[in-house]
C-alpha cells in the first residue's frame, strides 16, 4: 500500500464530513432548523400577544392569564431533560419530528378550549411536546457541524426562534383584531404545521449520531457531572436570568400598550413584535461578536444593551418605549446565542443532557419571568416589571464577573508553562 493511500485511510473521516458553510447539506440543514425554530417559538408564545384579549374574554387578571404562557414554558423546562435522553436512544432528527408533529396537532386544538383551565392545560401539553426540539437541536448541531461554524449555526437556529416569536405574535394580533383571539391561535397552528412539514423535508440525515442506551443511572451520572461543572452552572444561570428579563417584558408589554396613554388596538400591539427582527440579526451576528470581543466581552455588551433598553422603556413616549424594546431584544438574543453555544462547546460528553439542562434553566426563567413580571405589573405598574428585569441583569453581570475572576485565579495558580503546553494553560484559565 502506498503512503498516499495509507494517509487517506487514516484521515479523520468525521472531521471531513461535518457540515460547514459551502459544503453539501449545510444550506438544507440551516433552513430546516430555521423552520423548526419558527414553529417552536410561534407555538410556545402564541398566547402572549393575546393576553389582554384572553383576560377580557375570561374576566381574569393579567397574572391569571399569564399562566397560558408560563404553563407552556414551565412544562417545556420539566420535559426537556427526559426527552434529551430519548434523543440519545432514537436520534435527534426523529425526536424533533415527533415533537413538532404533536405540538402542531395540539396547536389546532387550543383554539377550542372552553375556559381558562382547559386553555392552560392544553398549553402545558403543547409545551411538553415542544421540549423535544431544544432537547435535540443543539446536540444535533454539535455533532453534525464543524466547531468553527457552530456558533453561527446555533445563532441561525436562535434567529429562527426570533422569527417564530415575531410572526406568531403578529399573526395572532391582527387575526384576533379581525376575528377574535381563538382565530389568532388557529392561524398560528396552521403556520406551525407548514413549518413542521418543511423541516422534515429539508433536514439531512444525521451522519455522526451514535445511539446510546436508556440507562437511568448513566443519565443521572451525566447530569451530576454537568451540575458539578462550575462553568456550565454559570451558563445555565445566565440563560435563566436573560430569559427572566425577556419573559417578564414581553408578557406584560401588551397590557401596557393597550392601556392609556398609548391605547393601541390589538393588531397594532401584535405588530410591535416586529422588533423581533432585531433579535434575528443579533443572534446571527453572535459568532462575529464573539470573534471580536471574546465570549465574556460579548456577554457584557449584551447585558449593557438589555439594561439600557429597560431604562429607556420607562419613558412615557411610545417612540422611546419601542426603542427600549429594540435594545432589550437585541441584548437578550445576543446573550442567549453566546451562552447556549458556550454550553455546546464546554460539554465534551453528554452534550444532549448539557444542552437540555441549559434549556430547562432557560425556559424555567421564561416561566418565572412571565409570572413574576405580571405580578409586578399588577402591583407596581411597568416600573415594577422593569425593576425585576434590572435585578436579573445584575445577576448576569455578577456571574460573568465571578467567572472572569475564577479564570484569572486559575491562570495564576497554573503559572507559566513551556510553549508546548500553552494550550493546556489557556483551557484551564478560560474554560472553568
Amino acid at each position: 500500500m502506498s503512503p498516499a493511500s495509507t494517509e487517506a485511510s487514516t484521515a479523520p473521516v468525521d472531521a471531513d464530513t461535518r457540515l460547514a458553510p459551502g459544503r453539501p447539506g449545510h444550506r438544507r440543514m440551516s433552513l430546516a432548523l430555521f423552520a423548526a425554530g419558527v414553529a417552536t417559538f410561534a407555538l410556545l408564545y402564541s398566547t402572549q400577544a393575546l393576553l389582554p384579549a384572553v383576560s377580557a374574554d375570561f374576566a381574569v387578571s393579567a397574572s391569571a392569564a399569564s399562566w397560558t404562557v408560563s404553563a407552556a414554558t414551565g412544562a417545556l423546562a420539566l420535559c426537556v431533560l427526559p426527552l434529551s435522553a430519548l434523543s440519545e436512544r432514537f436520534g435527534r432528527r426523529a425526536l424533533m419530528t415527533a415533537s413538532l408533529a404533536v405540538a402542531s396537532a395540539v396547536g389546532l386544538l387550543v383554539p377550542f378550549a372552553p375556559d381558562l383551565e382547559w386553555l392552560v392545560a392544553l398549553r402545558a401539553v403543547q409545551g411538553a411536546a415542544l421540549a423535544g426540539v431544544p432537547a435535540s437541536a443543539m446536540a444535533y448541531l454539535a455533532e453534525e457541524v464543524r466547531p468553527k461554524a457552530l456558533v453561527g449555526a446555533i445563532g441561525l437556529f436562535v434567529a429562527g426562534n426570533s422569527v417564530g416569536g415575531m410572526s406568531g405574535r403578529i399573526v395572532t394580533g391582527w387575526t384576533a383584531q379581525l376575528w377574535g383571539w381563538r382565530a389568532g391561535l388557529a392561524a398560528v397552528g396552521v403556520l406551525a404545521v407548514v413549518c413542521a412539514v418543511a423541516y422534515r423535508l429539508l433536514l439531512p440525515p444525521a451522519r455522526h449520531f451514535r445511539p446510546g442506551t436508556l440507562d437511568p443511572r448513566a443519565l443521572a451520572r451525566t447530569v451530576r457531572t454537568h451540575l458539578s461543572d462550575p462553568l456550565l452552572m454559570r451558563l445555565y444561570a445566565i440563560g435563566a436570568l436573560f430569559m427572566t428579563v425577556f419573559g417578564a417584558v414581553y408578557t406584560v408589554i401588551g397590557y401596557r400598550l393597550v392601556e392609556a396613554p398609548f391605547s393601541l388596538p390589538q393588531g397594532v400591539v401584535g405588530s410591535v413584535f416586529l422588533v423581533y427582527l432585531v433579535g434575528t440579526v443579533a443572534s446571527a451576528a453572535a459568532g462575529r461578536l464573539v470573534g471580536r470581543m471574546g465570549r465574556r466581552g460579548a456577554l457584557y455588551l449584551a447585558v449593557a444593551t438589555t439594561a439600557a433598553g429597560l431604562l429607556l422603556s420607562l419613558s412615557g413616549s411610545l417612540t422611546a418605549v419601542l426603542g427600549g424594546l429594540v435594545l432589550i431584544t437585541a441584548g437578550f438574543f445576543a446573550g442567549h446565542a453566546v451562552a447556549s453555544s458556550s454550553v455546546s462547546r464546554a460539554a465534551t460528553t453528554g452534550r444532549a443532557q448539557a444542552s437540555a439542562l441549559y434549556q430547562s434553566a432557560y425556559y424555567l426563567g421564561s416561566s418565572v419571568g412571565g409570572t413574576l413580571g405580571a405580578v409586578a405589573y399588577h402591583r407596581a405598574g411597568w416600573g415594577g416589571t422593569v425593576l425585576l428585569g434590572l435585578v436579573a441583569v445584575l445577576g448576569v453581570v455578577s456571574l460573568t464577573l465571578y467567572g472572569t475572576h475564577r479564570a484569572r485565579v486559575a491562570a495564576r495558580r497554573v503559572g507559566p508553562r513551556p510553549a508546548p503546553k500553552r494550550s493546556v494553560l489557556v483551557a484551564a484559565g478560560g474554560s472553568r
